[in-house]
């Protein structure tokens, strides 16, 4: 247990997209975990003992740095791919050559890497965080992994709080994501003033490991309604119905829910490049969600379905595609609006 590194203070602008229907909205006093003692509290000046780093910039670990970086903290980033912290050293970031050197002198490392196995190079690859023993600042986990794999990480190292990040790229720069934290209380005490410079709400959802099967939670219902709307538009396409008409009926009912309406435009423009969410990573987690409900002895028959389309639709070579391009498990010829 350490004592609060820093203390912040900082308001958002409300900014309510698709990924992240409720983001515009905030809850009523009372009325949900979020508006309880843990939920955000308005707070504008991070000021942390030492830099922070953040391991692995892709989509939301660039998003995370950059926002960061915009307010004053520094930041020491690496990426496997390195010339993709470019952008960020230009903005005030130090590259690092590896994960050890990013996290020398930090009080606080976020490891936003894509797998199990990206992150376990990371943290215990050559040159790793944890390769020549514990990290002494606090590990934050925003890779979806499973909770048994934060667990094991937490053997290794005394503070580790996991955390399900609920948005897209843009509130991950914004500041505007939705945290759920796993973790000692304590431990995540210390850690809130950072969270709270990088999510709109930040949520103790109870012990170390809460925070992915909240995050596997949500993306097992947006896999399942993002399947759900390529299979009803490719079924009125092959029962003679105009594809663009299907997609317009379904995104303004009632039946659609705010990602359905978000992902109708990407149906419709057959736009599978620069993706919000990689397909692969969607097949990822919902065959993680599809172990949790098998060790918990609960058949969940749509969770299979849906993990089984995903990773049909990457193997059929589209897993780098937004999560969108699950259609091609469906409709596999269909290509790009001409």
């Amino acid at each position: 247990m350490r004592p609060a590194h820093a203390t912040a203070r900082n308001a958002t602008t409300d900014n309510a997209t698709a990924e992240n229907p409720t983001a515009g909205r905030r809850p009523a006093s009372g009325t949900t975990p979020e508006a309880g003692p843990e939920a955000r509290r308005d707070t504008p000046d991070f000021r942390p003992d030492g830099p922070v780093a953040v391991l692995g910039v892709g989509t939301m670990g660039g998003g995370l740095a950059a926002r960061l970086l915009d307010r004053g903290v520094p930041v020491r980033v690496w990426n496997r791919t390195a010339r993709r912290t470019a952008p960020l050293t230009g903005a005030g970031a130090v590259a690092a050559a590896h994960p050890a050197e990013a996290v020398a002198g930090s009080t606080a490392a976020i490891c936003a890497v894509a797998d199990s196995d990206a992150l376990d190079a990371v943290l215990h690859g050559p040159d790793g965080v944890l390769t020549e023993g514990p990290y002494p600042g606090t590990l934050y986990c925003a890779s979806t992994v499973s909770p048994e794999e934060v667990a094991r990480i937490a053997g290794r190292t005394p503070s580790v709080l996991d955390v399900g990040m609920l948005g897209n790229r843009k509130h991950a720069r914004d500041g505007e994501l939705r945290l759920f934290v796993g973790g000692p209380r304590d431990d995540f005490a210390a850690g809130r003033p950072l969270l709270e410079l990088l999510g709109k709400e930040v949520v103790h959802v109870g012990e170390l490991g809460a925070g992915m099967r909240v995050k596997l939670l949500l993306n097992l219902l947006m896999g399942i309604e993002v399947q759900a709307l390529a299979e009803a538009v490719e079924l009125g396409a092959a029962v003679g119905l105009d594809r663009e008409l299907v997609l317009r009926t379904i995104s303004g009912s009632g039946f659609a829910s705010p990602v359905m309406s978000f992902k109708a435009r990407r149906l419709a423009a057959r736009h599978w490049d620069e993706p919000d969410f990689r397909l692969r990573l969607m097949a990822k987690d919902l065959a993680l969600a599809a172990e949790q409900s098998t060790a918990a002895g609960l058949r969940l028959p749509l969770v299979d379905a849906a993990a089984h389309t995903h990773r049909d639709a990457t193997d059929r070579g589209h897993g780098d595609e937004d999560c969108v391009a699950v259609v091609h498990a469906i409709a596999p010829d269909l290509g790009r609006v001409a």
